[in-house]
């Protein structure tokens, strides 16, 4: 790892890349890309892979309050391998990136890690969440491990088909099996119904993100949902959200959740419902605001899922 000097974009800048934050301040120079490369300084992608996993935990409680140990290690198994996802989308993207805008000054495209230095990384951090899978049973590993398919495909697909969201979503919700598998040890229904319904919300949320792009998507020949929805995407969202809640609801009757479930998913329905009748697409600030915005729906979800779990 070699210290290069971190391209400094003016306040004006396009670029995703925050040379004024606490990861700035706080890194070393030679370490600094790569957390960068990880994204840990914009950790709402973290957020989105972790919460399909507690709120899964939390379904296969079985009538308690979902196991704090095991929270906290797919907490930091989220954090991981949300890292390893984005390098591994960056180095398949280094060629798109630098003639985009937002991106061009990433680690790989503005030279500051070169692709084998990102490959060695990912196989550190590729290792690193494999240390926190072989602390569950069995069963969940092998769960774990088949995920890998849904990762090394995604970042490809944006360039076959105009809903890689799809794709996205495979990857980013297989949580919603593997939270049920390490404390059931077994798949069920349940599970079944809400990785589909955290497809539904990767649909929603990441067409919504996907709008910001849209015109330089355009000149690279990217495709995405942004693009092949455009003005239809608000009458989509609805489409997408609504599966999405009620098929929530479905998986909390499938796995035995009290009634007072679907009144404690009210809020997190109305989160959503906010989404949609505020997005303005043609606005990329108000995108990524109701982008992040999902950490707070799915926060509302887990805890909709407590309290069908302890309230009787």
């Amino acid at each position: 790892m070699t210290d290069i000097a971190e391209p400094t974009p003016s306040p004006n800048s396009a670029s995703d890349i925050r040379t004024q934050g606490w990861l700035a301040r706080l890194t070393p120079g030679p370490v600094r890309p790569y957390m960068y490369l990880m994204r840990l300084d914009r950790p709402y992608g973290a957020w989105l892979l972790l919460l399909p996993c507690w709120w899964s935990i939390a379904l296969a409680a079985d009538g308690t309050w979902p196991d704090l140990e095991m929270l906290g290690l797919f907490a930091l198994g989220a954090f991981i391998m949300r890292g390893a996802g984005c390098v591994m989308n960056d180095i398949a993207d280094r060629d798109f990136d630098g003639k985009v805008a937002r991106t061009a000054n990433r680690p790989i495209p503005s030279g500051q890690v070169s692709v084998k230095q990102a490959v060695a990384f990912l196989g550190l951090l590729g290792f690193s969440g494999l240390a926190i899978l072989v602390q569950f049973n069995m069963f969940a590993i092998g769960v774990g491990v088949l995920s890998l398919a849904t990762v090394i495909i995604y970042p490809y697909m944006k360039r076959f088909t105009y809903w890689p969201q799809v794709f996205l979503g495979l990857s980013f919700n297989w949580g919603a099996l593997l939270g049920w598998a390490a404390v059931q040890g077994s798949l069920g229904v349940a599970p079944g119904v809400l990785y589909v319904a955290g497809i539904f919300w990767t649909l929603g949320y990441d067409t919504i993100y996907a709008h910001q792009d849209k015109e330089d998507d355009i000149l690279v020949g990217i495709k995405s949902t942004a693009l092949k929805l455009g003005d239809a995407t608000r009458g989509w969202l609805v489409f997408f959200y609504g599966g999405a809640i009620a098929l929530t609801a479905l998986s909390g009757w499938l796995a035995g959740l009290s009634v007072y479930f679907y009144p404690a998913l009210v809020p997190a329905a109305a989160h959503l419902a906010w989404q949609v009748a505020t997005v303005n697409i043609h606005d990329p600030k108000n995108c990524l605001v109701r982008f992040k915005s999902n950490r707070d729906f799915g926060l509302l979800l887990f805890a909709a899922v407590i309290v069908g779990q302890i309230v009787y």
